[in-house]
């Protein structure tokens, strides 16, 4: 279940110790008494931010806080911290379920301590908001580097211009490079979908939205899920089946979920029609999928191989997905023949 990070998951042995800390309560824990999450306290300057993330906000370094979106989520604004460009998320307080509000401000934090290209970066987070800033709502706050407006279900769906093969099959490697990376980690993201792909201004696909992930075990293959998660969310469209069916978590999860997301990459077309109680049925049941003959781009010879491997990475046998790391040849491969 998401929860509180030890700080040696955050910083090499030979760094922590030097380090003043920083202790924000965290609502998750097993257990009657209190627990803390300790985190390097360091101000949002030059090199550090490539390493560290902090419990502490500097609120009287924010400007021009403006909002940028909103969903169930809670709502993300663009700001100025420190002269640099940031995006700013509050997590909405929800009054129906409480303890799963709790659970995804605090699985945002999951991949706080890691830094890749293809992951959006974490600067800073806390439950601590000043009134100034304060909304009942909200239940923390959470500070990103900013990567732009658009994410890859808007350029899917929401644009008229064409999606060339070589467009989409870059971004496939960059979701493939972003999971590769956080599986190494033993994080798993649990909803990789098109809206939760960023896309920068130069073109380069970054994994957002961590509110459903989990950090496994170390060198745990698959997780049960744990009686005290009130949750483990993620899009129906893109939630594997073994998850529908209450089974355990694994890497693999997100695999399918990425084949979901190639489909889409390449087809530009809705995966499911019908309610959402029909196509749970029918995706557990009777493996239901995407047609794979909606569109005339998997008939080419490119679109037969990509046909393959999405079909390998949506099978209904967890062990017979690839693993990230093993994906990524395959992509490249397929690059390489545009």
């Amino acid at each position: 279940m998401p929860s509180p990070i030890p700080v040696t998951r955050l910083l090499p042995k030979d760094i922590f110790p030097s380090l003043d800390m920083g202790i924000c309560s965290s609502p998750l824990t097993k257990h009657s008494h209190s627990s803390t999450l300790q985190v390097p306290v360091r101000r949002f300057h030059g090199a550090t931010t490539s390493r560290l993330w902090s419990s502490v906000i500097n609120w009287k370094e924010l400007r021009s806080v403006q909002p940028v979106g909103s969903g169930g989520f809670g709502s993300v604004y663009r700001a100025a911290y420190f002269g640099e460009t940031v995006a700013l998320k509050k997590v909405k307080k929800c009054t129906k379920n409480k303890l799963a509000s709790r659970q995804s401000f605090w699985a945002e934090l999951n991949a706080a301590h890691l830094r890749h290209r293809n992951i959006v970066r974490v600067i800073a987070a806390t439950t601590c908001v000043p009134e100034d800033f304060g909304d009942e709502s909200s239940i923390g706050t959470v500070l990103m580097e900013f990567v732009g407006r658009e994410n890859l279900q808007q350029i899917i769906y929401g644009s008229a211009a064409p999606l060339e093969e070589d467009r989409w099959l870059r971004y496939s490697e960059d979701i493939a490079h972003g999971l590769r990376f956080l599986h190494s980690h033993n994080v798993v993201h649990l909803d990789i979908k098109p809206a939760n792909i960023l896309v920068s201004s130069e073109d380069v696909c970054k994994i957002a939205d961590f509110g459903c992930s989990l950090k496994l075990d170390h060198g745990c293959e698959a997780s049960p899920i744990s009686p005290y998660l009130s949750h483990v969310g993620g899009t129906y469209t893109h939630r594997a089946p073994e998850l529908l069916r209450g089974e355990g978590v694994s890497p693999k999860a997100d695999i399918y979920s990425f084949g979901i997301t190639m489909w889409q990459l390449i087809s530009r077309e809705q995966p499911y029609t019908g309610e959402r109680q029909h196509v749970l049925y029918a995706v557990v049941a009777h493996n239901l999928r995407p047609s794979l003959h909606i569109n005339s781009v998997f008939q080419s010879k490119l679109g037969q191989r990509c046909k393959t491997l999405v079909e390998r990475c949506w099978s209904r046998d967890v062990s017979c997905r690839p693993t990230a790391h093993e994906l990524l040849p395959h992509l490249e491969q397929l690059r390489s023949q545009v």
